[in-house]
């Protein structure tokens, strides 16, 4: 199946708002690590490699996107010469042979793609992504409990985590109705980290409370504004472990209690980021 690609405007659109949102990750960073000067420390390694890895990312996906467009000119050209000599010199395929060619050329792509996946799940970034981040778990005598990819993963691995550490039973709409009138009652807090994903601007008035009830009423996905709001309402410590850069990224660390402990991951699946939870290592003596 061929990858789909936007176009260049709508990439440096989306481009423009990861840069938006890496910057409101990083000054809710600094705030956190604000009278921590070990922390300010870490803090300055961890912000080179976030803003590294986002241009590199953003850099890959420009470059994609060129080859894909000189692929197609390649192609759409080598096609008209094809086209061409097949008139001239070649009769013309009934129907059923071409189909019956479609399929087999499908079923070849489909049988090479599978290989391509099993290899990129034995040795590609998703599998040394669990490696790291279980290597980290391990450390603590945890693993990571699986939490399904539905959108709600945020809030599925944090209610995990409730009952886990404070045998708190909150349910996945219980926990988005109270981030979403968090985040609605502290909007001075939390609109100048976000944007419209079309033109890049910051929030109307209007947009902001669509954002808001999206968060109650859809399973759109959650990010590091949610944590933060989850953490302040329940008042209690948040710290996300990941592959890559400082242990983990703690959120609330104000707060008393233990850390709700969740895992982020950037590879997990190919729609995008995802959370788990975790749990205790019985596997451990």
């Amino acid at each position: 199946m061929e990858r789909e690609f936007d176009s260049i405007s709508i990439l440096e659109c989306r481009h423009r708002k990861e840069k938006k949102e890496l910057q409101a990750k990083i000054q809710a960073l600094k705030k956190a690590a604000k009278n921590d000067k070990t922390k300010k420390k870490e803090l300055a390694a961890e912000i080179i490699e976030l803003e590294s890895e986002l241009e590199t990312k953003h850099q890959q996906e420009l470059n994609a996107y060129d080859s894909h467009s000189e692929s197609h000119a390649d192609a759409n050209q080598s096609e008209e010469i094809i086209s061409e000599t097949a008139d001239n010199a070649i009769p013309k395929l009934s129907k059923a042979q071409k189909r019956r060619d479609k399929k087999l050329q499908q079923d070849k792509e489909r049988e090479e793609q599978i290989k391509l996946q099993e290899k990129e799940n034995m040795h590609g970034p998703r599998q040394k992504e669990i490696q790291a981040i279980s290597a980290r778990l391990k450390e603590k005598r945890l693993k990571i409990f699986p939490i399904s990819s539905d959108g709600d993963c945020l809030y599925k691995a944090v209610s995990h985590q409730l009952s886990l550490k404070r045998d708190l039973q909150l349910a996945v709409g219980n926990l988005r109705a109270k981030v979403s009138s968090y985040i609605r009652e502290n909007k001075d807090d939390f609109i100048p980290f976000m944007s419209n994903p079309e033109t890049c601007d910051m929030l109307t008035d209007a947009e902001f409370e669509s954002y808001c009830d999206k968060i109650r009423d859809t399973k759109v996905w959650g990010g590091q504004l949610e944590i933060r709001a989850l953490s302040n309402l329940l008042k209690c410590p948040i710290a996300v472990i990941q592959a890559t850069g400082p242990e983990t990224i703690d959120q609330g660390s104000e707060f008393e209690g233990p850390a709700l402990l969740i895992t982020y991951h950037r590879h997990m699946y190919q729609l995008g980021e995802h959370y788990n939870s975790t749990s205790p290592n019985d596997d451990e003596n």
